[in-house]
This record gives structure tokens, C-alpha cells and sequence, in this order.
């Protein structure tokens, strides 16, 4: 879906960190802690993005796919 519209389905990221709030994963993003906020999920407009600034890591996105599907289904 990303690949065809004009705008992206994200996680935003937040540098505040809720450690027992499970809607959240705990990642280190640029070496500094962070949160990818899954109850915060939207589309916002490719043109908002700029520049890559990490990638996440396999065991980290497995991590996440399996906290989105448990909080939206399959």
C-alpha cells in the first residue's frame, strides 16, 4: 500500500518513554532510547519524510509486527 499512494502508514517515534505501557516498544534509535508509539499509528504524507535515520532490527520488527497484530488483529 506504502509503494502506490502518496502517503505512509507510520509508528511515530517519541524520545518519552513509558516502560509499562504496552501499546509501546522499547527500541534504541541514533544509540538513544525511544519508543515506537503502536497506538499512535497514521498516515501522514511522504513529503513529510526526509532523511533515513536508523533501521530496526529484525528481532525488533518481528517484536513489532506481533504487538500490532495483537492490538489490531490479523
Amino acid at each position: 500500500m506504502n509503494k502506490y499512494l502518496e502517503t505512509i502508514v507510520i509508528c511515530p517515534l517519541t524520545s518519552k518513554l513509558h516502560p509499562k505501557w504496552q501499546t509501546r516498544l522499547q527500541i534504541k534509535c541514533v544509540n538513544k532510547n525511544a519508543e515506537i508509539a503502536v497506538d499512535q499509528i497514521r498516515a501522514i504524507s511522504k513529503q513529510r519524510l526526509k532523511t533515513k535515520i536508523d533501521q530496526l532490527p529484525d528481532n525488533k520488527a518481528a517484536q513489532l509486527r506481533k504487538l500490532i497484530t495483537d492490538m489490531y488483529g490479523e
